[in-house]
């Protein structure tokens, strides 16, 4: 596919095979994002694990210092009195049964993020085959299943996110947006780096960080030195 003149102007910019320190980088990513919109900055790391087994799997939550930019609408499976928490902490859509039901039937997916407090999860998981390829089923480990939905909505709203392997052994994580500049951008980048590699599993082997690059919604990838982050 011909990517268009912006683009090409853009990789101009790079230096062909060079891997950029993080500061130059993120300088860089800013420069490339040329849209008429405020592109989003999206972190890629590849990892020297094999997700296939369960004793290597690499997923957590961060909170990003500067936010994400972007406004994050969360849906609440809870009853009664944790309902009423989850509505009075910002939630914008709180229910049950009749949200599963409305999900499944309707392909309704007007949310970013879904929190469950631990007693519904069994309603929750008979639509896990439809969240769970969204990346939308929440989890103990990402702090989407609690009891304590006040808090969980208050981090996500300020800027949490989840970071999880895909099938080919890639985090791809957004942390913020170009209009944040680089050193608003830096700050996040080193929340979440700093999260992925302290969770390292103890059975990964050799390299952990094989590449990492950072890159706009319509701009190049740019590639950073693995090495000067570890």
């Amino acid at each position: 596919m011909k990517k268009g003149k912006k683009y090409q102007d853009s990789v101009k910019l790079l230096e062909k095979g060079k891997l950029y320190d993080t500061d130059e980088a993120l300088a860089l990513v800013c420069q490339t994002a040329k849209a008429k919109f405020d592109e989003t900055v999206e972190l890629h790391v590849k990892l020297g694990v094999d997700s296939r087994h369960a004793d290597q799997q690499v997923r957590g939550a961060v909170v990003l210092p500067n936010g994400t930019g972007k406004d994050v609408r969360v849906l609440v499976f809870a009853r009664e009195g944790k309902a009423d928490e989850a509505k009075a902490a910002g939630a914008d859509y709180v229910g049950a049964e009749e949200l599963a039901q409305k999900i499944q039937t309707e392909n309704w997916f007007d949310f970013d993020v879904v929190v469950a407090t631990p007693d519904m999860m069994g309603v929750v998981g008979r639509i896990g085959r439809i969240l769970g390829p969204k990346g939308l089923m929440p989890n103990p480990k990402a702090g989407t299943v609690t009891p304590d939905v006040s808090r969980a909505i208050a981090e996500i709203k300020s800027g949490k996110i989840e970071y999880r392997l895909d099938k080919s052994n890639i985090i791809h994580c957004p942390i913020g947006k170009a209009s944040f500049g680089a050193e608003k951008l830096a700050v996040n980048f080193n929340a979440l780096m700093g999260a992925i590699i302290k969770a390292k599993p103890a059975a990964a082997k050799g390299q952990y960080l094989k590449s990492v690059s950072v890159a706009s919604t319509m701009g190049p990838g740019i590639k950073l030195n693995p090495s000067k982050l570890v």
